[in-house]
């Protein structure tokens, strides 16, 4: 008797998997686990009958509310847009009246200005003698606030030592400074951030569940290099990517998306190198479905663990994806086995977790693969609002030197557009261009589906959220506000200079490699930073004094040069000035494609670096035969050489039956009448101790010396 799965049976009742699965355990007690739990032909014929019987049941029902329900929705429709204006016509006659007020006033203080030569203006304009001042203000703003000419003010900020211009910023401090040299009480203004402004903007379209609608899942591909992650990639999509990348390794994100039937996808592809664990983790945050590629000949690895450890930490379903089962070693009960030590067990094992065994190389098993995402993704019921303002997630960024910066965007919510203001992180800027990923112009960009983009003043960090706002003053006002925050934040740590860099290395108790990386994106940089940083010991702190994007250039030697640092670039290289001032500067400038190179260079010169281990190193023994008393020299040992060599001035202690007396130098070393380097086993020499006389025949002399080794490990 054949079998029907539960997600086939949903097809065929119109009904999605999940509904299907709770109406048969409630109203038929039938025990299901999940969307590929099977039934009987019988059992699923009655289902089919029941739910055709109960849909004619419906028809008439629905028909005689169809009417009532879009009456009630127009009528809703017109409350909330008839609410909504009289609310905007409210503030706008209240921000006209204000403006209106602030007119009148500003022409009424520039009228007494002139009349009474700033006399009556100070009285009426300092507010009882307090004015508040947030974190930077102008120095006209400043000046009319206090009532007094620009020049005045700049006068006496030049009396305080500061040159500035009219429209130039000062900080707090300094406003303070020159309020107290004119008697006027300063305060600091608590004024809301820009970023709660933003928020409220965001409230007012907030996500409405009738504005809801499906969208693309996305998908993360995770796993071990080399087990074939990129090239199952390459056959869903019927493209090759891993030969772009230098040595045939994923190198950054990239995000995708393929049509299957009616279906979008959108998958994103992290890299499988053990250093790009913080580009792995920011994938597993923006997916939906990860897949986990196995190789079937090699099981579970290091990398394979660590994908492992991000999907449960962002709870996150897996599909695991065994790959490679073409070759003859394939071993795919291995693989099940292995992922049962991790919770990931198999449906056909008793667990919940969908296996679905593939072949990158010759495509078997990849529609399987694609119908299994979309049944998880059916379950999931992933939806989005299209018509909100565009929200989502930086893939990745890069600095063109023909375009200027770029950014793969990740839209999660709304729909993003050609000309829309955004914020991304502490960036801004106004799209003026689109593309997909085959570089193909876009007008718009809905939920789940990643574009690139140009436009932005800046190249955002990977990782970064974004959100469209309408007012381009706003965004620049809310990045200004977001970078004033990070330099106060820089200026409470310790500052990077000269000084700083050497403190530590003076107190003897650690020594400090300083590194300046920079790369050709974004991604790559914070990699090869936290890479490098893991590095660190307690013998040596291995600090990324700085990271960017872009070309070696001559600032970075100068920066390097002042901090004596090292730079590393990963894909980009110095221009011809900056190798000139390097050699001036004797900066060591590296250069790599791959970052297990960059971490094994960087390793040696950290041993290199380290207080290196002293051991002693045996070089012989001598036999005392005769002694002999020389005026003004002390006692000369006539010796055999027993084993090894002696060399001169080389450590020496003295055993008598085995026990040490004395530990010294040798002070001479000769053959016959001649002065010698060294003497070796069989030859007879003549030889003296330093600061040492009481020696005896038959005592035993030991040479060795001590020497410095690099350590092997850090």
């Amino acid at each position: 008797m054949s079998k029907v799965r539960i997600y086939e049976l949903a097809k065929a009742v119109n009904k999605p998997s999940k509904e299907l699965i709770s109406i048969l355990k409630n109203e038929f007690d039938v025990d299901v686990k999940n969307h590929m739990s099977v039934l009987s032909d019988k059992d699923s014929e009655l289902i089919k009958e029941y739910f055709e019987i109960k849909d004619k049941d419906s028809v008439s029902e629905n028909e005689m509310s169809m009417d009532y329900d879009k009456y009630q929705e127009n009528v809703n429709r017109n409350d909330i847009v008839q609410e909504y204006e009289e609310i905007m016509i409210e503030q706008i006659d209240k921000q006209s009246s204000k403006n209106k007020n602030k007119n009148k006033n500003n022409r009424r203080q520039s009228s007494l200005k002139h009349k009474k030569n700033n006399v009556a203006a100070n009285d009426s304009g300092e507010n009882n003698g307090i004015i508040e001042i947030s974190r930077t203000i102008s120095v006209k703003d400043l000046a009319q606030k206090l009532n007094k000419s620009t020049a005045d003010v700049i006068k006496n900020l030049m009396f305080l030592g500061l040159m500035v211009s009219i429209n130039q910023e000062i900080d707090f401090e300094v406003a303070k400074k020159l309020c107290d040299k004119y008697e006027v009480e300063c305060v600091k203004k608590e004024e809301t951030s820009n970023d709660d402004k933003y928020e409220l903007i965001g409230n007012l379209t907030e996500t409405k569940s009738e504005n809801l609608s499906k969208r693309p899942p996305i998908i993360t591909v995770m796993g071990h290099v080399d087990h074939g992650k990129t090239s199952l990639l390459d056959c869903i999509r019927k493209t090759n990517v891993s030969q772009k990348e230098a040595g045939g390794i994923t190198q950054h994100i990239g995000a995708y998306k393929v049509q299957v039937g009616d279906e979008i996808i959108t998958f994103i592809d992290t890299p499988g190198h053990e250093a790009f664990t913080q580009m792995r983790a920011r994938g597993a945050k923006v997916t939906d479905i990860v897949i986990l590629v196995v190789a079937a000949d090699d099981g579970i690895m290091p990398q394979t663990v660590e994908a492992i450890n991000h999907c449960k930490s962002a709870n996150v379903p897996i599909i695991v994806a065994v790959n490679k089962i073409d070759k003859p070693e394939a071993n795919i009960d291995k693989v099940k086995q292995e992922l049962t030590e991790y919770e990931i067990i198999a449906e056909d094992w008793g667990g919940s977790t969908v296996f679905v065994n593939v072949s990158a190389k010759t495509g078997e098993g990849i529609d399987e693969l694609l119908e299994m995402i979309i049944l998880t993704a059916d379950i999931q019921e992933l939806t989005a609002d299209k018509s909100s303002p565009a929200k989502g997630t930086v893939i990745e960024s890069r600095l063109d030197k023909g375009r200027g910066p770029l950014a793969t965007l990740l839209v999660q919510d709304g729909t993003l557009k050609i000309g829309d203001c955004v914020v991304v992180g502490n960036t801004y800027g106004k799209i003026r261009a689109m593309y997909d990923e085959n570089d193909v112009p876009m007008k718009e960009a809905g939920p789940s589906i990643p574009v690139l983009v140009l436009g932005l003043n800046e190249v955002p960090d990977a990782g970064d959220r974004f959100e469209s706002i309408k007012d381009e003053k706003v965004a620049r006002q809310i990045s200004n506000d977001r970078k004033q925050q990070i330099k106060d934040s820089q200026m409470n740590n310790s500052k990077i200079s000269l000084e700083t860099v050497y403190s530590q290395i003076k107190d003897g108790t650690i020594k400090e490699l300083s590194i300046i990386v920079k790369s050709d994106v974004q991604g790559s940089s914070e990699a090869l930073k936290q890479s490098l940083e893991k590095l660190s010991s307690e013998n040596i702190k291995v600090k990324v004094i700085h990271s960017a994007v872009g070309a070696i250039n001559e600032s970075d030697i100068i920066f390097a040069s002042t901090s004596n640092a090292i730079i590393i670039g990963f894909n980009v290289r110095p221009d011809n000035n900056a190798l000139l001032l390097a050699d001036k500067e004797k900066v060591d400038i590296r250069t790599y494609r791959l970052i297990y190179e960059a971490l094994d260079d960087i390793k040696s010169a950290m041993i290199g670096l380290l207080d290196p281990d002293i051991k002693e190193v045996y070089l012989g023994r001598v036999e005392i035969r005769q002694l002999y008393k020389i005026s003004n020299v002390g006692t000369v040992a006539g010796c055999y050489v027993l084993d090894g060599k002696l060399t001169r001035n080389c450590n020496v202690r003295i055993l008598r039956q085995g026990v040490v007396i004395f530990e010294s130098k040798l002070s001479s070393l000769k053959r016959f009448k001649d002065d010698v380097k060294e003497v070796n086993k069989g030859y007879e020499c003549g030889l003296s101790i330093e600061n040492f006389n009481d020696l005896k025949e038959e005592d035993i002399i030991e040479g060795f010396e001590m020497k410095e080794f690099k350590r092997n490990n850090l």
